[in-house]
């Protein structure tokens, strides 16, 4: 029984070679459908649901703060105070997320991805509880810990999710699998911008049920992840646990025979010049992932920069000067969110096809456009009653653009310049540039937007450029290459020798004879019984 994958080999090896050069590959499967969705709705959709979810219930939140300011001390609270609690409330969000970006490498090193995940929705059942219960029990600093604790539900879960989803995902899908992480994150804008609306839960009687769903996506993941396997990368290299693996493999991608996988894997091991985990401060100091390090680390920067978390603090205005009522407002914005999701849809669907940097460029330099062409329209917007609109649809192009490539490759990247060993530490890195970055737009815009007016936006075009021209001409195509080929890429500008053919057979010859050796080894133990 064990010595059947090993006459399959040559067939294995001739039909891999073809399905490289035709582009046919192994079907998806449900197991792997299955973890990339629920991996995603526990994770990262919970980050884009609480982007979106405080902005209804705004003025209610407010109203319970000052209530209960009342009832503590008998007067209402100053406007200073209030604007103070408000902002902690908005902010404590990407403090959180922070946090959990810095905490994210020891956890995925004891763990392991699936575990991190599974644990990490501990984080959200509790803020859910925090959120949806401080009104009741008269307390506003339950909304603001319960803010900070599903901030560090989302720092975790958007470096967690991304690794495991590039572990499980053969290398001709990978991109796509990769794309569930962005698509959930629009989903869940979208969703609470719907939940948010005054015929649903959008009212003063019902707002803090916009923080009870918090649970239910949580409570989703842990009926169905823990039925689903483990990185099999992770098994295999971190936990030497190959059986494990080999079944991981084998739920995956739908097959018996995983060999030629196990071998990829093993020859990666060989490769690498350490199989532990490295520290951040051991993966800054290497100088053969410096333009990886690099190039991540202006991507997430760009991914925050660009300008996109700004575009809310116009559109409500844009719709007020074209004419719309103030009531329907929550309806038209909706259409940002549906534009959201649909690009981030089309961007999965098309990204093996089209490639990771082309999208990315793409993006960057549709949203330089679209946010100049802004600028014109909100200067001459006072003068032509028709400008609005222009306005409106630049905004949407914007959004479009953002989710066509920017809003979600950054994370499969992060996943696809590093090896294995290096992975953890560099997706803290990049948890920690988003966070900071994040938390650097909320804080700075307001200020730029006031000194700068229309021309704001002029800041985000420089970004937008500089971020594509750096890709244009560093960035590597990664899309459809081994983890060892896109570290090959990246080898001659961090001027590193690049190992031969020659070599790269031996590595995978040589991971090849463990194999076979621990095969005759199984096969001389059920001999001797």
């Amino acid at each position: 029984m064990m010595d059947k994958p090993q006459k399959e080999d040559p067939t294995d090896n001739k039909m891999t070679d073809s399905e490289k050069n035709s582009g046919k590959q192994q079907p998806l499967t449900a197991c792997l459908l299955s973890a990339a969705f629920f991996g995603a709705l526990g994770s990262s959709f919970l980050y884009g649901y609480n982007l979106s979810v405080v902005n209804a219930p705004a003025l209610y939140i407010k109203a319970f703060y000052n209530k209960t300011w009342i009832e503590r001390y008998g007067q209402p609270i100053g406007a200073e105070t209030a604007t103070l609690f408000w902002s902690i409330t908005v902010s404590i969000f990407a403090i959180g997320g922070l946090l959990g970006a810095l905490s994210v490498s020891v956890i995925l090193k004891i763990i392991g991805r699936k575990g991190t995940l599974l644990l990490n929705n501990s984080f959200a059942v509790i803020a859910a509880l925090l959120l949806s219960l401080g009104e009741m029990a008269k307390s506003f600093e339950m909304l603001i810990i319960g803010r900070f604790i599903i901030g560090v539900d989302s720092g975790i879960a958007l470096s967690a999710l991304p690794m495991y989803l590039g572990e499980i995902s053969p290398r001709h899908i990978r991109g796509f699998i990769g794309q569930f992480n962005s698509i959930l994150i629009c989903l869940g804008v979208f969703t609470g911008q719907v939940l948010g609306l005054p015929e649903l839960l959008g009212q003063e009687s019902r707002w803090n049920y916009l923080f009870s769903f918090l649970a239910l996506p949580a409570l989703l993941q842990l009926c169905v992840l823990p039925f689903l396997p483990e990185s099999p990368r992770y098994l295999l290299m971190e936990r030497r646990d190959e059986a494990g693996a080999e079944r991981a493999f084998q739920r995956f991608l739908g097959k018996k025979d995983v060999s030629q996988e196990l071998e990829e894997v093993h020859a990666e091991a060989r490769a690498q010049d350490n199989l532990h985990t490295v520290s951040v401060l051991q993966l800054l100091k290497n100088p053969a992932v410096r333009w990886q390090l690099i190039t991540i680390i202006i991507v997430m920067a760009c991914y925050q920069l660009c300008g996109l978390n700004a575009i809310w603090y116009y559109t409500n205005g844009i719709l007020r000067e074209a004419g719309f009522a103030e009531n329907l407002l929550p309806y038209i914005t909706l259409s940002t969110g549906a534009i959201e999701t649909l690009a981030a849809i089309i961007s999965g669907l098309v990204i093996e096809r089209i490639g990771r940097k082309p999208l990315l460029i793409f993006g960057f330099s549709a949203m330089a456009v679209f946010f100049s062409l802004l600028t014109v329209f909100l200067t001459f917007q006072d003068r032509v009653s028709w400008m609005p609109y222009l306005s409106f649809i630049c905004i949407l192009a914007v959004i479009a653009s953002f989710c066509s490539g920017p809003g979600g490759i950054p994370f499969v990247l992060t996943g696809e310049v590093f090896e294995q060993s290096y992975r953890p530490a560099a997706f803290m890195i990049a948890g920690i540039v988003n966070w900071l970055a994040n938390f650097a737009v909320g804080l700075l815009f307001p200020f730029i937007q006031e000194t700068l007016q229309s021309f704001a936006f002029l800041v985000f075009v420089v970004v937008c450029i500089l971020g594509s021209i750096y890709l244009y001409f560093v960035l590597p195509e990664t899309k459809n290459k081994t983890f060892m080929e896109i570290s090959q890429s990246f080898a001659k500008i961090n001027k590193i020798p690049v190992p031969s053919p020659g070599h790269e057979m031996e590595l995978v010859l040589s991971a090849k004879s463990d194999m076979n050796g621990k095969v005759q080894d199984v096969a001389k133990m059920e001999s001797s019984f």
